[in-house]
């Protein structure tokens, strides 16, 4: 039997990246799948979602649901990475960054969630980073986005896990992915360098921590974690 066999489950964030990894290794595991982002996913179902704007997380939702039935598995991958001092850094620079990066899964749970606790079952895997943990240099407005992220999982773990919706999250390191171009080759040099692993991850090596998370019996006692497949990057 495979591992998400009868499961259902909405990647936001889904057409690049580690959310395309995320999904395509939840349909081999036999879950039913459908992505939203703004990008059309040819891979996938896909519905159009801006995470920024409520109506349209809303109708996005509400689409995924009309496909799928009910939405067991949530998963939270949408977001922008750029680079930029903060001494230099534009108000809107930093509010763009948060609005995608931290308040888009706020939406986003909050607008699935209720009904995970009416069904009294759910998952919740938000995509956070190490630089969440860590910070990074010229990436303050990302490492705030990832750390608020980072205490949305373990507060909302604490609201809803009474009720069968485990909350969790993935703190990857550095990942080859679209996401990265907008990074100058010298700070990807110098970062590969501090790597004990010696390079950065591919999406598909951070895929099996979501199937692991989406999983009955694997990922049932993860509660308000934030597991981290980072090339050796943090250390707990």
């Amino acid at each position: 039997m495979s591992l998400l066999e009868n499961r259902t489950a909405l990647v936001v964030g889904g057409a690049s990246g580690i959310g395309q990894a995320i999904a395509s290794a939840f349909v081999k595991e036999g879950a039913r799948v459908v992505v939203a982002d703004r990008a059309e996913s040819a891979a996938f179902d896909s519905v159009p979602i801006d995470v920024t704007d409520e109506d349209s997380v809303v109708a996005a939702v509400a689409a995924a649901t009309g496909r799928l039935g009910e939405i067991d598995v949530l998963v939270n991958s949408a977001g922008i990475l750029t680079e930029s001092p903060l001494t230099e850094m534009s108000l809107e620079t930093w509010s763009q960054t948060l609005a995608v990066d931290l308040t888009g899964v706020f939406l986003c749970c909050r607008h699935v969630v209720p009904r995970m606790v009416e069904r009294g079952q759910g998952r919740v895997i938000n995509i956070a980073s190490q630089l969440g943990i860590k910070g990074g240099h010229g990436l303050a407005h990302y490492a705030a986005a990832k750390a608020g992220v980072i205490g949305l999982t373990k507060s909302l773990a604490l609201e809803v896990s009474g009720r069968g919706v485990l909350v969790n999250a993935i703190a990857p390191g550095p990942i080859e992915t679209p996401m990265v171009e907008g990074i100058t080759e010298d700070w990807k040099a110098a970062k590969r360098a501090e790597l004990p692993l010696g390079r950065f991850g591919r999406p598909e090596e951070v895929a099996p921590t979501a199937v692991l998370l989406a999983s009955d019996p694997g990922g049932n006692l993860y509660c308000g974690q934030t597991l981290g497949p980072n090339s050796g990057d943090v250390m707990p």
